[in-house]
Parts: C-alpha cells; sequence; structure tokens
C-alpha cells in the first residue's frame, strides 16, 4: 500500500465510520452500464451450466436429495409479505416493492449457497482429471463415476481448500464422494457443527486459531508441496465464480415463472451478503448477464468484516485489510469473517454494484428470529445480512438518483433477498441463535 491510513482517512472519510464500526450504506459513484465484452465470459458460464447438466445422472445417484430436481442443484423462491411487513414498521419507512426470498440456505449436498460455485469446482476437475485419463467422455452417462474403478482413480489425487465453513462443506462433501481424498482448512470462525460434518464424511479437516486469510494460505502452501493436489481458490477462481453466475439465467427462469416483470421500470434489486466476494461477485455477474441493466445488486456485510466495501471504496482492492483500519474481523456470520477481499472479484464487479451496507451482528440475530417467527424459515446469521437492504436503498433515495434509480422503481421492482445458508444448521444450534441471550 503506497499510502498511508492517515491519508486514506483523509482522501475518505466514510473509513473513520468503518472504524467506530457504525452501520454505513454507501451508494457506489462507479455503478454503469453493462459493458458489452461481458458476452464473452456469457459463453463460459454457459459452458458451466451445461456441465452441470452432464454431471446431474451422476449427482442423482450420488445424493437422492437431488432426484425431484433431475440432479440439478437449485434452489426456490419464495415471497415473506409477514416479514416485510414487520421490517415496515421497525425501519420506519413503507416499502411497498415485491419482496421476496432466494432459498439458497435450502441448497441440496451442503445447504449453502457454496452448493454452486464449491460443487462446480469440484466437478470441473473431477471431469478434467477423468477426461484426460480416457475414464470419461462428454458423452457418456457420468453415473459412471460412482464405479469403483473411478473413485479408486479419484482417489490418487488431493483437493485442499481454506474456509470459514460453507464453502469447505460443499467441496469436502462431494470431493470425498467421488473419491479425492479432501483436506479443509478452517479457520478459527468455523462453527464446530460443520467440521464435525466434514470429518463424517471421511474429509480431513485441518482447524487455524487464526482467520480466514490464514486458512486460505496453508491450504495453498498444503497443495504447492504435492503436484497431485488441486488447490481451491476462493479468492482468485475463475471456476468458482463462473459456477456461481450460472444462478443468474436459472433466477431469470424463475421470476418469469412467477410472472414477475423485469425491466427498466420494474428493476430486480438483489441483496447478497458478502465475506471474500466470490458467491455473491458470481451470482451479480451472473444477473447482469441475465437481466442487464435492469438489475442492481448491493453487497451486505458485517460492521467487524467490511472488506470489499473497503477495497472496492478506496480502489486499493486486495492491498487493504479490516485489520489495517483496526477492526478485528470477528463476528457471529461465519461466512463472512473475511478480513482481506478478493481482488480478482473486488475489479471484476466494482462497476458492475449498485452499492454496499454493513450491519451489526445484534441486527442479524434480531431479523434471524423475526424471520422465524414470521415466515417459519430458519436462517444462520450470515444469511440475514441481506435482509435489510430494501430500506437501506430507501434512505439513500439521493444518491440513487445518480444513478438513474428512481423512487417509483423503488416501489416498482421486485427485491430480492439471497439467502446464503443455515439449512443444515442442527436444532440445537438454531434454538441457541433463537434464544435472546444469543446476542450477549
Amino acid at each position: 500500500m503506497d499510502v498511508t491510513i492517515k491519508q486514506l482517512l483523509t482522501r475518505f472519510p466514510l473509513l473513520e465510520r468503518l472504524r467506530r464500526l457504525e452501520p454505513v450504506t454507501w451508494i457506489n459513484p462507479l455503478a454503469g452500464s453493462v459493458d458489452t465484452e461481458l458476452s464473452g465470459t456469457g459463453r463460459q458460464v454457459e459452458e458451466m451450466a451445461a456441465r452441470l447438466r452432464r454431471f446431474a445422472p451422476w449427482l442423482m445417484k450420488a445424493f437422492p436429495e437431488t432426484e425431484a430436481a433431475q440432479g440439478i442443484i437449485e434452489s426456490d423462491i419464495v415471497a415473506i409479505p409477514a416479514i416485510q411487513h414487520t421490517l415496515n414498521t421497525r425501519y420506519g419507512c413503507v416499502q411497498n416493492g415485491r419482496l421476496l426470498l432466494k432459498k439458497d440456505s435450502h441448497l441440496p449436498i451442503s445447504g449453502s449457497i457454496k452448493a454452486r460455485g464449491g460443487i462446480c469446482e469440484v466437478l470441473t476437475h473431477a471431469e478434467r482429471l477423468a477426461v484426460g485419463a480416457g475414464l470419461l467422455n462428454e458423452n457418456d452417462d457420468y453415473s459412471i463415476l460412482l464405479s469403483a474403478r473411478h473413485r479408486s482413480f479419484f482417489s490418487g489425487y488431493r483437493i485442499a481448500v481454506g474456509s470459514t465453513g460453507n464453502l469447505g462443506l460443499s467441496i469436502g462433501i462431494v470431493g470425498a464422494r467421488l473419491g479425492f481424498k479432501v483436506s479443509v482448512h478452517m479457520s478459527a470462525d468455523a462453527r464446530q457443527w460443520k467440521k464435525d460434518r466434514l470429518r463424517a464424511h471421511g474429509v480431513e479437516v485441518i482447524e487455524h486459531a487464526q482467520d480466514y486469510g490464514v486458512a486460505v494460505e496453508e491450504g495453498r502452501r498444503e497443495a504447492a508441496s504435492d503436484p497431485a493436489c488441486y488447490f481451491i481458490d476462493d479468492e482468485n477462481s475463475r471456476t468458482l465464480f463462473l459456477g456461481y453466475a450460472v444462478a443468474g439465467e436459472r433466477v431469470r427462469r424463475q421470476l418469469a415463472a412467477r410472472n414477475v416483470i423485469v425491466n427498466a421500470a420494474h428493476p430486480l434489486f438483489v441483496y447478497l451478503p458478502c465475506g471474500v466476494g466470490g458467491g455473491p461477485g458470481g451470482v451479480a455477474f451472473g444477473l447482469k448477464l441475465a437481466f442487464g441493466d435492469a438489475v442492481h445488486c448491493i453487497f451486505a456485510e458485517p460492521v467487524n468484516s467490511p472488506c470489499m466495501l473497503l477495497g472496492v471504496h478506496t480502489g486499493l482492492h486486495d492491498a487493504i485489510a479490516v485489520q489495517d483500519l483496526g477492526i478485528d474481523n470477528k463476528t457471529i456470520a461465519d461466512g463472512l469473517a473475511v478480513g482481506r477481499p478478493s481482488g480478482f472479484v473486488g475489479r471484476t464487479m466494482a462497476g458492475l454494484l449498485c452499492g454496499f451496507y454493513t450491519l451489526q451482528d445484534s441486527e442479524m440475530l434480531d431479523l434471524l428470529r423475526l424471520l422465524n417467527h414470521d415466515e417459519g424459515i430458519s436462517l444462520e446469521p450470515s444469511a440475514l445480512a441481506g435482509l435489510p437492504g430494501p430500506w437501506r436503498l430507501w434512505q439513500k433515495r439521493e444518491a440513487l438518483a445518480a444513478q438513474g434509480i428512481t423512487t417509483a422503481m423503488l416501489q416498482q421492482g421486485t427485491h430480492l433477498v439471497w439467502a446464503t445458508g443455515g439449512g443444515m444448521v442442527p436444532e440445537a444450534e438454531m434454538a441457541r441463535y433463537l434464544a435472546p441471550q444469543a446476542d450477549k
């Protein structure tokens, strides 16, 4: 970093509020129209979607819970009108736009948004190895990968990843089912039940007393020392990014099936919890491919871990971490406990994001309880980060006008909250979240 923190604080006054752990909302002045050059990447997203279709027969047999959807890993979109009424009262303003919830929290196999990118990258790696060894052809029925011969082949290879929890779950469960030896380096923030579940699937879990950044570096170091080990890089992986981006076209079809109109006058606003940035970045990218300028994506982060906001706002991306501002990166939202953002995602998405906001752990827990009470939906804390988004935007109508977003568009549009995880949280753990003393 070529500038001092003192210089940054002078140049970017918002940083002082971040240092004080104040909830902030920042409307991104860099936001612009979708770049026509995205078409090349769009073809890569389509190729990833085709790969997932090829693996559907294997997924149906390896994970019977995917049979109902013919081996396609996808989540429902549901209306949440009761919580909308509650939050209109809570936040003191009436948001009349259509409020929907995208339940990635209940995706099969690993119960989080990471069942998109994480599983895609494992399947991409497996396909590359098997095709290269002459054990698989793209025209084959991919359920042959369940054979002892194929599992024995994959057992000669390792996969390593660093994670706060959910990415490790998706990669570990699917990797082990294929036959890979998988090592998941877990940060101090990772929940015990996630580590227990991985070990039950035969995955090696390596625990670290430090945060996410250290877990990733240890995973990278392990892979570098073993030519048969493939490192899945949550910070920089284009394959992960493309896997998440497949969601965009699927959401377009889901909304069309609900007769939800998305156009310039009736835009789609999407609120995505953000950790290192890969999941929300990839999803937002896919949504931009699907809807163009009619979709506006907003990232939500804990006040203790506002890494992507910090990186994009200053333009420093991965050259700055929240710890540089004296922020501790400690939050109950384990999936969002990241101090340094992905530079790849930040640079790719800086001009495509409508804005960012931060919120406190206590707010996430309050929303967790309210959603459970009003809608009967149980999520983990990080998955609630997107829920206040429509009301945060309402409070920034003047800044939004600079992006061409009017009050009428906010009220006529559709607001989609992306619930990123929680469907597999054990009952005892969820009971602790729901208890009033959880945030004390």
